[in-house]
């Protein structure tokens, strides 16, 4: 059973007004970061403005909200936002919702937020924003997989309204693509950052080839986590196998430490999802001397969420300096115990706006396929979403070779 609280929207549109008045300057001070749009992204978005309609973004860093917050701003138009229930502590669990955001708790089935968007999409011209990844992937240019329950909740909803109005209504999914480029030349950035991990963990650098560093420092901290789970250290460079080993490892003892069933067959980042909403419903009724148990499976799913989507050759399939830095982070976040590392330098977000999709053109289809259905549109607008990213990363490429 959810034991965690559910925090509904509060939207106080003419505060989110006021905000987005002075979000640009705001955004370029305070997060080094501006938006860039194409005009026909734009038409797309003001073509759908009396529309219920479901904004789907890829999810590669924790500023994706405030970019998605200067896409709406740009528009001149308010959204919804599905937030992870994580994020509303301290101030922003009354700021949030004042946003229009509203929680869901990962990994177990949360009651109260599925109604909640069930009952959002069911009035006229609602427009929510999902990040269909679940969480932040940490790449810039590449998705993870979408979840099926981004598109499934919408159609939920047009069920409930065509059952009540008699005719199906206008639904749309909108896939956005969000790319980030530094508008500087970063290899001071990439040269301080692998300086920094060398030195922390004893290598000396004999070349001055970034790559080749960085191939060291990731095979010295794959070794150095083999080591401290108790695995036999493989003499195997199948990095990803290696690191699949370790993640797989490390999933079945969080998940036996909370006598939480195993299910290899579930996706990696759903039993994550499920050990930390589990570790966190328990964790106010441990006594002192389980504190260390809690602490030990904690830093394990910041773990194994810092290096889901990671894979060996990701910036030798195209070492731009995002590529670099989006590693460089991950390796600053495991071993220097920081959640969220400094920006690196000012950036420009380029967003992309997918071919909407009417989801009353699938509704018949849909009542008689569901689960065809709804795994074709989800992998639909990831294709759209993946293959607008690489459009942007061949428009915006810095290499380091």
């Amino acid at each position: 059973m959810n034991k965690t609280p559910f925090y509904p929207p509060q939207r106080q549109d003419l505060l989110i007004r006021l905000i987005q008045s002075i979000s640009y300057p705001t955004a370029y001070c305070f997060f080094h970061l501006e938006l860039e749009i194409e005009q026909d992204s734009l038409d797309k978005l003001r073509a759908l403005r009396n529309e219920r309609l479901v904004l789907l973004p890829n999810h590669s860093t924790f500023d994706d909200a405030i970019s998605m917050f200067l896409l709406l701003a740009k528009w001149g138009d308010l959204s919804y936002y599905l937030v992870a229930r994580d994020a509303f502590t301290g101030f922003l669990s009354k700021f949030l919702p004042w946003m229009g955001s509203y929680s869901i708790q990962r990994g177990v089935g949360d009651r109260a937020s599925i109604a909640q968007t069930l009952t959002l999409l069911q009035e006229p011209e609602t427009h929510l924003t999902i990040f269909p990844e679940g969480g932040c992937s940490f790449q810039n240019d590449t998705v993870m997989p979408f979840r099926t329950g981004a598109i499934q909740l919408p159609l939920q909803a047009m069920g409930r309204i065509a059952k009540s109005e008699q005719e199906v209504p206008n639904l749309y999914l909108v896939p956005v693509s969000m790319k980030y480029h530094y508008q500087e030349d970063m290899t001071g950035e990439i040269e301080n950052s692998l300086k920094r991990l060398e030195d922390y963990l004893n290598i000396e650098s004999s070349t001055p080839n970034f790559y080749q560093r960085l191939q060291k420092l990731g095979e010295q901290i794959v070794i150095r986590l083999e080591k401290e789970y108790g695995l036999e250290v493989s003499e195997s460079r199948d990095w990803n196998q290696r690191l699949q080993k370790l993640k797989a490892y490390v999933l079945e003892v969080s998940e036996s430490k909370l006598d939480i069933p195993s299910n290899p067959q579930i996706p990696d980042r759903e039993r994550v999802y499920k050990i930390q909403s589990v570790l966190e419903d328990r964790a106010q009724n441990w006594t002192e001397a389980q504190q260390d148990t809690y602490k030990e499976i904690k830093r394990s799913i910041f773990r194994l969420l810092n290096f889901d989507a990671i894979y060996y050759g990701y910036v030798a399939d195209s070492p731009t300096s995002e590529r670099y830095l989006d590693t460089l982070t991950r390796l600053e976040r495991e071993i220097f115990e920081i959640d969220q590392p400094k920006r690196k330098a000012y950036r420009k977000v380029y967003i992309r706006i997918g071919d909407p999709i009417n989801l009353k053109d699938h509704y018949e289809d849909y009542r008689q396929h569901k689960g065809e259905v709804v795994e074709q549109l989800t992998q639909n607008v990831q294709n759209q979403v993946q293959e607008n990213l690489d459009w942007l990363n061949q428009k915006y490429v810095v290499c380091y070779d």
